[in-house]
């Protein structure tokens, strides 16, 4: 796995090696990444990158240059490649805030931040074989109140899953099959 592009462009990230992870591929981070700057700028977008795993989507975010992503990861392993990683990169602790929580959990504490009313980008990435959690932290997402009519959130998901069309206030604008993998993005209704 690569940094595709932006000021950390090519860098290397610590491979899974023996964590139970399943990374979003680099093509996969390269067609989010398209989608999203076809329709916003990303400079000083404040990101949630939720179920973390080695924060490779949140490190290209910050690559692109998000001012923020506050990375949510559960998993012992997973935490340990997430922070050698942003160690490697050397991003700033102001740049990145590891949330050693899980989703659910991690949701409730960031909405309860006055500071954090304002984020600009969700990722949410479960393991596909836990399809309960795409609904579960969807809804959580959209009643955190810190999300704006601008902001987006996106889930990646197996192709075989169907997204829901709406989740709360969150309406579906755009499903991205590519592989095995799909990309569903979201906004305010």
């Amino acid at each position: 796995m690569r940094i595709i592009a932006g000021k950390l462009r090519g860098r290397r990230l610590h491979a899974v090696g023996s964590a139970p992870l399943r990374p979003t591929s680099d093509r996969l981070r390269e067609t989010l990444f398209d989608v999203l700057m076809a329709t916003q700028a990303l400079e000083g977008t404040v990101w949630l990158d939720l179920f973390a795993g080695t924060g490779a989507v949140g490190i290209e975010a910050l690559s692109r240059g998000a001012a923020k992503v506050y990375f949510v990861e559960s998993a012992r392993s997973s935490l340990v490649l997430l922070r050698k990683n942003l160690a490697a990169l050397e991003i700033s602790e102001g740049q990145a805030e590891v949330i050693p929580l899980k989703a659910l959990d991690a949701i409730r504490r960031l909405a309860k931040q006055a500071e954090q009313r304002s984020c600009d980008i969700a990722f949410l990435d479960p393991p596909y074989d836990q399809a309960d959690q795409y609904g579960l932290t969807l809804e959580a997402v959209a009643d955190s109140g810190w999300l704006s009519e601008s902001s987006v959130v996106i889930a990646e998901h197996s192709k075989r899953f169907e997204p829901p069309q709406a989740v709360r206030k969150l309406q579906r604008y755009r499903l991205l099959k590519q592989g095995d993998a799909s990309l569903t993005f979201y906004r305010l209704a």
